[in-house]
Parts: C-alpha cells; structure tokens; sequence
C-alpha cells in the first residue's frame, strides 16, 4: 500500500502580504504556520512531505523548513517556474504572476506515486481535517476517481483586513461536491459577508455558514492526467483572453470533473478554526491565536 503523501503549495509570491510569507515567523521559537501544519499531518500519520516552491527561495527554504522535518519525515522538493509551459507556447511579455494552483500541483506529477492530500503553506487549518482526510485516503486507495476535500464555514475563513478568495461549495445530501465556484472577492460586512462580481462595485450576501474550500485536498495519482489535459486547455485558449493575470485553478478544475462524471469528491467537514496571514495585518491575529494553542497544551514549545 501506497501511504498518503502530503503536498504543500508553497511558492506563491506573497503579493498582498508583502512578503514570503510561507517562512514569517508566528511565535518566539520562530515556527511558521506551515511548521504547525506538517506537525499535525506528521501526528495524523502522513510520512513524506513534498513541497512546491521556487528555485529563488530554495536555500532558505530548506534552512528554515525542509531541514529540521527531515529529521522526522522524508522531504522531497519539486519547484513551480513560469517557465513550465507547453513545447511552443510563448510566455506572455511582462508576465510574473504564476500560472495557479493546478500548475503547480501539476508539477508534482512523477514525482507522487500514490494518494497524496494538498494543502496551502499560509492557512492554519486545525488538527481534525489531517486525521479526517488520512483517513479518507487510506481507506479508498484502490478507488482512483474518488477524491476528497475538507470543508470551513465560510464566516471562519474572513479577515477583517480585505478581501479574499474561497472556493464556494454545494453538496448533496449524501456529502458529495456537487458544485464550486471561486469567489474572488469575499468581505465580512456587518451582516455577515458578501461577494463581489465587478471588482467591488457591488456586492451580494452570502450565508457565513456556507461551506468553502481552503485547499484542503485529497487527490489520487490519476488526477494528473485530468490536470495535464486541463492545463493544455487553459495555456491554448484562456492565457491570451487574459495575459498578465489569468491562473488555472484546483477548485476550477475539480468542479469540471465533478460536472462531466470523471470525478467524486466527498466533502469532510472541519469544525476547527482556520486562521492565516493573506494580508500582514494578519499576522498578530495568528500570533494570538497560536499562543493560545500553545498556552492550552495543544502544540509542544518547540515542534522539531
């Protein structure tokens, strides 16, 4: 049996925190969120860890994140370029936004030989959805189209700091993703929270208690054929209705699967609090909130 793999996105540019914020320290010991995240993965049973970075932060990555992990799962890196595009397209003049989330996942495939869970390297998502999403795919490993992802209420995933994307779920009643659509701008207003369509022009309510994706994934090794085919469809036709910005992005292309039949996705739903630093704003948010995890026994004074 192939053991589940855990997959961090870590090489994204950090644009609104100002930053890398995937290496920022969030307590005295200097942990970072992502060190939180592997060390309730690493309890939850995954193994290996695999990280997806660039090649610009790949000596001080290791330093700070890769090398003391080491010392206790095996740690293997891949790296997202902008460069890693199909044999004859050209790259759009003046583009250095990386190509989005299935590109990056993408370029893992090869590398992962089995069921593997995918998380961002900037959200603190709580201990439950690890447990919850090993589980998942040791007990459905032989089922290759059967995928997972663990679900938030929509109102625990806000910042009051600005506005963020999430993946907005719909599921039946027997737990299943039935549909997901990615909002970009999301806001918490004084009756709950709200989406806009138009750059903020206007907005529309949505139920805080709205599940949404986190990209908290469960994937098996097939999902990169699905990945490969999509990211050839998004460099030949969507790259040029939108050059400098357009990203081909997991909940996008899972929700794809889901409505041509090539893919299940069993939602898991996570009662814990989820916290991050999309903005730096954030950051004394999560240094209180890991504090009082540390104060109340939930994590040792130094993980590694």
């Amino acid at each position: 049996m192939n053991k589940p793999v855990l997959v961090i996105l870590a090489a994204g540019m950090g644009s609104r925190y100002g930053g890398l914020k995937q290496m920022d320290p969030v307590d005295e010991e200097g942990h970072a969120i992502i060190d939180f995240s592997i060390y309730d993965a690493w309890k939850a049973g995954f193994e290996k860890v695999v990280f997806i970075i660039k090649h610009e932060i790949e000596e001080d990555f290791r330093k700070m994140v890769g090398d003391p992990i080491s010392k206790h799962m095996e740690v293997e890196y891949v790296f997202q370029e902008l460069t890693n595009v199909p044999d004859g397209f050209d790259i759009p003049e003046g583009r250095v936004k990386p190509w989005g989330t299935t590109h990056a996942l993408n370029c893992c495939k090869g590398v992962i030989d089995g069921p593997f869970m995918v998380i961002n390297s900037d959200d603190y998502y709580g201990k439950s959805g690890y447990k919850l999403m090993y589980d998942f795919l040791t007990d459905t490993q032989d089922a290759n189209d059967q995928y997972a992802m663990v679900a938030y209420e929509l109102g625990k995933t806000l910042t009051k700091k600005g506005s963020v994307t999430r993946g907005v779920c719909k599921t039946n009643a027997e737990g299943y993703l039935e549909d997901i659509v990615e909002r970009k701008t999301l806001v918490e207003t004084a009756e709950g929270a709200a989406y806009s369509e138009d750059d903020g022009a206007t907005f529309i309510p949505i139920d805080v208690m709205t599940p949404v994706s986190m990209n908290m994934w469960g994937f098996k090794k097939g999902v990169f054929d699905e990945f490969t085919a999509a990211l050839d469809n998004f460099f030949t036709n969507e790259v040029q209705n939108n050059p400098m910005k357009s990203e081909c992005l997991i909940p996008t292309e899972v929700d794809k699967l889901i409505k041509s039949g090539k893919a299940s996705v069993k939602v898991l739903t996570s009662k814990d609090c989820w916290f991050g630093v999309t903005y730096k704003e954030d950051k004394p948010h999560v240094v209180e909130n890991i504090k009082a995890l540390k104060d109340a026994g939930e994590y040792p004074k130094k993980l590694w």
